[in-house]
């Protein structure tokens, strides 16, 4: 036996400079040389941090590059009742950011996340899950931040009733995006999923005439306000009330009942938004010859920018840099819109270069038709009584309330962000503050955005955390497409589905910046045997202090950035 004395240290002043032993390895177990010590850490990807609905885009990559389609499936709907919606019409944020642009292009996660409803659409419906029958919760509105809601407390027990001016769900999904980017029945179906859990949606149901608002409000233990924006704004020119000037809204409406739309030869399109977009194109399919006008670049436009790429593609051009002026008719019809070119100063609020009109550069494009589609606005004529609103919506706080009592509101309608994907997120917000409302809890330790990210360790992992020695250049894989040609009198859907092995081959592309996959690195190359597996929940490796040295190879061979050493 080793008479050596054991050597004990006591301080951090007394650790050694490097991971060195100070004493015999058969007195002292190796992690007697460490000053730092490797712990394991869920880091935060990009994609998750991006996401408006907030979803765990990382973790369904990851269930879904392990073949486990209904699993990620499902691990989407913790967050967003509309996968199918979202995998067609979000701008995709969740992409913005990508580690994985530099080697072979971003990961496509909207192309996934379709995938995985249309794998799952013939999936059951849950049934009713009423656990507070006393409660009754309204909702004004069935639009994406509406029906977000609904589901959310649908999920937790709570009653709801969703009261929805027109006489059909979905508000701007269903009216103000066409069939070619966004079927009816994928809707339909999602929507089905949202009443199979007992959702009351009343159609046909107009605040202000069919019950006044203060009246709704007392009906119920809380109210989640979420009408969006249905009125288009003026575009402030002259002869702009002939009824050859058309809000685009108007005319998606009109298409998505399955009325005829009363297009002319020639029609000019103002604006560049998505309504726009979705206008021109739909303008497109019903044989009009269509021009779109817009006062400012192509990279200050706020549509989708695969839309934009779309529309040109189809054969519809812009006019940048163009602003309308005034309406010329002649017998009673429109025959040409007056213009003015424009150039870009300093930036305004919208953080976009203010269009300025030039002086003596005004010109006509001939035209039978002028569509505006130059913005929307809510219609909040219904409200009475105390709640406070603005021209532009409703205020509110960070958690949605406003300065009502029990009233809460989101979406367009108080934050005016303009896509599916952030109404999502704002009506899953605000369902997890009404029953902190209720439930008399506070709201301050409601994340913002994905739930999976609320125990990460806050560093955001960029490419140069990853260890790119084990991911090989692979190319993005693109879903397939409906020929041009094949989309001139139609409204069939442009873009396709992945098939099960393109989803799987995308999904593996993935990085999983931050996200630990098992792939065991730490435990083979740990040159003391100090980290083995852990069968438990809370954990997948666990290390033996005691003959862990501190090295730091498992931290340096971590692919994602999983390993911090303190």
């Amino acid at each position: 036996m080793s008479t050596e004395e054991r050597i004990i240290i006591k301080s951090y002043r007394e650790l050694p400079p490097m991971a060195a032993s100070m004493g015999r390895m058969s007195v002292n177990n190796t992690g007697s040389w460490r000053n730092v010590e490797p712990y394991y850490v869920n880091q935060t990807p990009p994609c998750s941090l991006h996401c408006p609905a907030g979803n765990d885009a990382a973790g369904f990559l990851k269930l879904t590059a392990e073949g486990k389609f209904r699993e990620a499936w499902e691990l989407i709907r913790e967050t967003s009742p509309f996968p199918g919606v979202c995998g067609r019409v979000c701008p995709h944020p969740c992409e913005s950011e990508c580690n994985r642009e530099t080697l072979g292009g971003r990961i496509n996660v909207h192309s996934i996340e379709r995938f995985l409803a249309d794998m799952n659409f013939d999936a059951s419906v849950p049934g009713k899950n009423i656990k507070y029958p006393d409660i009754s919760i309204g909702i004004i509105g069935s639009g994406p931040a509406g029906l977000s809601a609904a589901y959310h407390l649908a999920m937790r027990g709570y009653p709801v009733i969703i009261y929805e001016s027109h006489e059909t769900t979905g508000g701007m999904m269903r009216i103000g995006i066409p069939d070619y980017r966004l079927p009816k029945v994928v809707l339909d179906r999602e929507i089905n999923f949202i009443q199979a859990m007992g959702v009351d949606i009343r159609t046909g149901f107009k605040i202000g005439v069919d019950a006044i608002f203060s009246e709704i409000r007392r009906r119920h233990s809380a109210l989640f306000i979420a009408t969006g924006f249905h009125q288009s704004r003026k575009m402030g020119i002259e002869s702009e009330e002939h009824p050859d000037v058309i809000p685009g809204i108007e005319i998606l409406k009109r298409i998505s009942q399955g009325l005829n739309p009363n297009l002319k030869e020639k029609v000019l399109v103002i604006g560049g938004g998505n309504t726009a977009m979705d206008t021109a194109r739909s303008a497109m399919r019903f044989g009009s010859k269509v021009t779109v006008v817009y006062r400012r670049t192509r990279e200050e436009m706020p549509a989708i920018a695969d839309e934009i790429e779309e529309l040109l593609s189809e054969g519809i051009p812009i006019e940048f840099l163009t602003a309308p002026v005034k309406i010329h008719t002649k017998d009673g019809n429109i025959v040409s819109l007056e213009c003015i070119r424009m150039k870009l100063g300093e930036a305004d609020d919208s953080g976009r270069r203010r269009p300025i009109p030039i002086v003596g550069s005004n010109f006509r494009i001939e035209t039978d038709q002028v569509i505006s589609a130059v913005g929307e606005t809510p219609d909040l004529s219904f409200i009475d009584g105390e709640l406070k609103f603005e021209r532009w919506g409703i205020p509110t706080d960070d958690f949605g309330l406003t300065n009502m009592e029990g009233v809460f509101a989101g979406g367009d309608v108080s934050a005016g962000d303009g896509t599916v994907t952030h109404a999502i997120g704002s009506g899953r917000r605000a369902a997890i503050a009404i029953v902190r409302y209720l439930k008399g809890e506070k709201f301050q330790d409601i994340d913002k955005i994905s739930p999976s990210l609320q125990n990460a360790g806050g560093r955001i992992v960029r490419l140069d955390d990853l260890n790119l020695d084990y991911f090989a250049d692979l190319p993005r894989l693109t879903p397939p497409s409906l020929e041009i040609d094949r989309r001139r009198d139609n409204f069939r859907e442009v873009t396709g589905s992945y098939d099960a092995a393109m989803a799987l081959a995308e999904a593996q592309r993935c990085m999983s910046c931050g996200v630990c996959t098992s792939c065991d690195n730490c435990f083979i190359f740990c040159p003391d045997a100090a980290i083995d597996y852990n069968l438990s929940e809370n954990s997948k490796y666990t290390i033996d202090l005691d003959y862990c040295k501190g090295c730091g190879i498992c931290a340096q061979e971590c692919p994602r950035r999983c390993i911090e050493l303190k």
